[in-house]
């Protein structure tokens, strides 16, 4: 099973905690901005996401979450 990481781009402030907090240097601010202006987290190397979910667990508007995909 893969991990699959899904932003929800309209919650996103571009706070950048979840870029801090992941210890495979998953996350990266994206081009695109959301209806507030922010430009949204987006998952660059997904393959090498481990599933911990430490980015949905420091996310302060639940931004984030990490599933596995069957």
């Amino acid at each position: 099973m893969m991990p699959k990481i899904h932003v929800f781009g309209e919650k996103c402030k571009s706070c950048g905690l979840c870029i801090e907090v992941c210890p495979k240097k998953v996350l990266a601010v994206g081009d695109k901005a959301n209806s507030k202006g922010y430009y949204t987290i987006i998952a660059v190397e997904e393959d090498k996401c481990v599933s911990c979910a430490l980015c949905a667990l420091m996310c302060p508007d639940i931004a984030l979450e990490v599933y596995k995909e069957s």
